[in-house]
């Protein structure tokens, strides 16, 4: 699978806004935003004004970048969204919020979302007692997220802890650091995600064009 290997920081330059991709970092004044906030190139210091075009643009390839999910798995998605009842906004960032990489970053068990996605993927994490190794399963309402008995001394797990300590918990999960585990208890609350800043009407007149 395609995946972004360069520096991430360019990433939040480029959308203008901090994505909280280093973890720590972010909160700190090496923060790329802090100290450059303008984005990424040569031309990256000129005034450029967007068109409404360009401004969905920008607010698409942002929400998709906070999460780490390619265009392809977006669109999908949104279809998924589009078709389900309630609005197409909400479900989309439901729907992504519900990916197990980011249960497990939200959990705290990882500082950023590309961790959390490592830690899936080698098999660290439990879900109902199974092994689960594909980031992008959506948990359901009552599912129990736990690390492995095995890799419950990693350094990871620990530094994450300590750093989500530093981050607003969602009410939509319980989690208890003892055992490293957590459990889904309800869908996740639009209104509590905001940091950063999506606006997903911009998104759905983005793919209605």
């Amino acid at each position: 699978m395609a995946r972004y290997k360069g520096p991430v920081c360019r990433i939040c330059r480029r959308e203008g806004t901090k994505l909280f991709l280093k973890g720590e970092r972010c909160f700190t004044e090496k923060c790329s935003i802090t100290r450059r906030a303008y984005p990424p190139g040569q031309h990256g210091q000129s005034r450029i004004k967007l068109s409404e075009y360009g401004l969905r643009l920008r607010e698409k390839q942002k929400v998709r970048r906070i999460y780490g999910v390619l265009e392809r798995q977006f669109r999908k998605y949104f279809a998924i969204a589009s078709s389900s009842k309630g609005s197409a906004g909400d479900n989309l960032l439901g729907l992504l919020e519900r990916r197990l990489d980011n249960v497990v970053f939200k959990l705290g068990f990882s500082s950023t979302r590309s961790e959390s996605r490592q830690v899936v993927k080698h098999n660290h994490v439990l879900v109902n007692g199974k092994r689960m190794n594909i980031p992008s399963y959506i948990v359901k309402v009552g599912d129990k997220i736990e690390i492995h008995p095995a890799s419950k001394k990693m350094p990871l797990l620990a530094r994450g802890l300590a750093f989500g300590d530093r981050r607003v918990f969602p009410s939509w999960l319980s989690v208890d650091k003892e055992t490293f585990s957590g459990d889904v208890k309800s869908l996740p609350l639009r209104e509590e995600l905001n940091e950063p800043v999506i606006k997903e009407q911009y998104i759905i007149e983005y793919y209605s064009r």
